[in-house]
């Protein structure tokens, strides 16, 4: 494994990049395609060692998740840039003022240069993966911070870097959370960073020392609503299969649901129904996802035992108990929560799923309009104006609507947070345009006017002006 726990050597890696990446500027498509076709080949050549590995990591993940949710995403993202990738570094032609016609506008697109990448330890693989396709698709050299939280795939994908790649032009660093600080120090030309809240705000502190431009992904507490004219019980199924992929280890995972007032029982007896469909024999089932350390199982549980010892109902999805040494916890609906429970100030990041019954649509969108901007929001409804209501109330990262998760997969779709959730995005052109200056150029023709606009000013200066400031409405 690559470990550079030194600054000294950290500066040394960024310094030859940087470098590089100033002695040759401008990639060409056929490089660029080469290196997104190595990536795609490193992927799609250890899908079983990287599902092996991951698992290994969490004590348990089933493969089969490792491939919808990490393989599949990361290489359709490679082929979505390899198909459009060539055609996003056109220069693309702009209007130029009507005064300044003849002349030309146009923006063309380049690699910033170096790019640090923070990947996160919930979806390792697609969270490096993805970020990776969008630097090197604009033409730039990367620098990328892996979790310490998932040792093995960390090693894995550090050890396949290398053997695919030269060492300016993509670097894979492994280590601690003081790595990560001294990593976020390094003055990048864009630093892209997927996690929490409260390490983004320090990632982007460290980052404004150098006025590295930054893309944060963060997360907070994403709600499901369900709507007055659902198709209910569709709805509860979806929001069990988003919340529990991964354990409800994932960034956009539905935190918690909105829903009738009238509804609350027949959604925690549906919930049982469909859980025991989609787990049977909990204690056993080789399909639910284990919590990734020690420390992660002790703060959800820690956040059931605050809530219950507040009032909070806890109604468990399976009569299996959860299990300290595998860390699978059996998963629970909470019903009784208000918002001064810890589990309702956190992001959950876990099997625990509140309900929050409301009497009116109107007042499922207050309550999330009066809480930070989610990076995520899901809404189960029929109506079209009820789904328009919501849609023009309501801020968030992005939407899925009668189904969750599914907007994250959508090569040709930003994906990004608002306010305390996140800020930039990234996939397909947006990722692209992301980590490009996107430069503007005007081009002067050798025909113009400009001679008019200049000393010593007189009245054909004036009549100019006034032609130029006429108010068009009022000829």
């Amino acid at each position: 494994m690559l470990r550079l726990p030194a600054m000294l050597e950290l500066r040394s890696v960024f310094d030859a990049m940087h470098a590089a990446s100033r002695q040759f500027p401008a990639p060409d498509w056929a490089l660029r395609a080469d290196r997104l076709q190595r990536l795609r080949a490193l992927v799609m050549n250890n899908r079983e060692a990287f599902a092996k590995a991951i698992s290994a990591d969490f004590s348990n993940r089933a493969s089969q998740e490792t491939e919808l949710a990490e393989v599949f995403p990361s290489v359709e993202g490679i082929a979505h840039a390899l198909r459009h990738g060539k055609r996003w570094m056109r220069v693309h032609k702009r209007a130029t003022g009507f005064w300044f016609k003849p002349a030309t506008s146009t923006l063309m697109p380049q690699p910033l240069g170096v790019v640090g990448i923070v990947a996160p330890w919930n979806y390792p693989l697609m969270l490096a993966v993805g970020p990776l396709t969008a630097a090197l698709a604009a033409g730039n050299r990367v620098m990328l911070k892996q979790s310490e939280y998932t040792p093995r795939f960390a090693d894995l994908f550090a050890r396949l870097i290398a053997a695919s790649f030269t060492a300016d032009e993509i670097a894979v660093v492994n280590g601690d959370a003081e790595v990560a600080r001294e990593f976020s120090d390094l003055p990048f030309d864009h630093l892209l960073f997927t996690g929490s809240t409260a390490v983004g705000r320090q990632v982007m502190r460290a980052a404004s020392e150098h006025l590295t431009p930054v893309t944060l992904e963060l997360g907070g507490k994403s709600p499901a609503i369900i709507g007055p004219e659902a198709d209910f019980d569709k709805a509860v199924e979806r929001i069990l299969v988003g919340k529990l992929l991964n354990a409800g280890q994932t960034c956009i995972a539905p935190d918690y649901v909105l829903l009738p007032k009238d509804k609350l029982q027949r959604f925690a007896d549906t919930a049982q129904r469909i859980f025991a469909e989609l787990y049977p024999d909990l204690a056993g089932n080789p399909d639910y996802t284990s919590i990734v350390s020690p420390r992660h199982f002790e703060r959800l549980q820690s956040l059931m035992d605050e809530a219950g010892q507040l009032g909070a109902q806890l109604l468990p999805l399976s009569n299996a108990g959860s299990d300290t040494v595998s860390r699978r916890l059996s998963p629970v609906l909470l019903t009784g929560v208000n918002d001064d429970m810890r589990v309702m100030q956190e992001e959950i990041f876990g099997p625990i799923l509140p309900l929050l019954p409301y009497d009116s649509l109107e007042q499922a969108i207050a309550y999330v309009n009066a809480h930070p901007r989610p990076l995520a929001l899901y809404l189960f409804e029929k109506s079209r104006t009820n789904i328009a209501q919501v849609m023009r109330n309501t801020v968030s990262g992005g939407v899925s609507i009668n189904d969750t998760l599914l907007h994250i997969a959508q090569d040709d779709l930003p994906f990004g947070g608002v306010g305390a959730s996140g800020m930039g995005a990234y996939h397909g052109e947006h990722g692209f345009q992301a980590l490009s200056k996107m430069k503007p150029i005007f081009q002067q023709s050798a025909l113009n006017g400009m001679s008019l606009f200049k000393p010593p000013y007189g009245k054909s200066f004036r009549f100019m002006m006034n032609c130029c400031c006429a108010d068009p409405a009022a000829a």
